[in-house]
């Protein structure tokens, strides 16, 4: 599945970077209205829950906002945002892995009632006519290692390049290309398991 939303280009200039630097309300407004979108998608790819990828989505800009006086400049402005969205994410899938495994031998033990989460699938840019198909999909991501998880969401969902995705992970081309050629051979196998039952 590869969405035609194209990644937009925020200049990447030093004197917009000056701006945000300097807590400029004007110059941030650009900035979250550029990558809203973006830090979204890659927040519901990785959560796969409405509300948690919005939570999410304002969380980073919250980031952004703080941390910008630190940004060296080293990697372009979008991949630095994107690193901070990726790790937002990873961070509270961890934490809601935890809590799920929690309440699973708390009700292991008779402490509370175990209801089951109904997800409603939902991504921007979907067609409503995929939206099984790509709920099976986005079910089976989560069964992806994180790394193949972030290469793949970000080249085939986010429709980056593989070079913005080589320094945004931090690593080399042909890294990235091992690990989608990895999470395409998983994910076929996981889904060959869902459509033979």
């Amino acid at each position: 599945m590869h969405l035609n939303n194209k990644h937009p280009f925020l200049p990447e200039n030093t004197d917009f970077i000056e701006l945000l630097k300097k807590a400029d309300q004007e110059a941030f407004a650009q900035l979250v209205v550029e990558y809203q979108d973006h830090v979204f998608n890659t927040a519901i790819s990785i959560v796969q829950h409405i509300q948690d990828a919005e939570d999410l989505t304002q969380e980073v800009f919250v980031q952004v906002f703080k941390s910008v006086k630190e940004f060296r400049g080293d990697a372009k402005l979008s991949t630095w945002i994107y690193r901070i969205a990726l790790t937002k994410a990873l961070e509270w899938e961890r934490k809601k892995k935890a809590k799920k495994a929690i309440s699973y031998f708390k009700n292991l033990v008779g402490l509370e009632n175990n209801e089951q989460e109904v997800v409603d699938f939902y991504h921007p840019g979907i067609a409503l006519d995929n939206k099984e198909s790509a709920a099976v999909l986005f079910k089976a991501l989560q069964t992806l290692p994180s790394n193949q998880k972030i290469a793949f969401v970000l080249i085939k969902v986010e429709g980056l390049s593989y070079q913005e995705v080589s320094a945004i992970m931090k690593k080399n081309i042909k890294s990235i290309e091992g690990l989608i050629q990895r999470a395409k051979s998983n994910l076929r196998q996981v889904l060959e398991k869902q459509y033979s039952k």
